[in-house]
């Protein structure tokens, strides 16, 4: 019975963790950016060369 529990409980936590997820993209929450420099610190297609780079300029 205590494994039924368990896994139960570990259902729950994480359904609620997916719940919380999906209400900060409904409520609008930015996107994760990447850092448009690549491997080879060249722009890439998704931002056209606007991203601002780290060097300073």
């Amino acid at each position: 019975m205590n494994l039924l529990i368990t896994i139960a409980l570990s259902f729950l936590v994480i359904a609620v963790l997916i719940a919380a997820m999906g209400i900060g993209v409904i409520a609008g929450r930015a996107p994760i950016k990447g850092s448009c420099g690549g491997l080879n610190g060249r722009g890439c297609e998704l931002c056209s060369g606007r991203c601002k780079s780290s060097d300073g300029s």
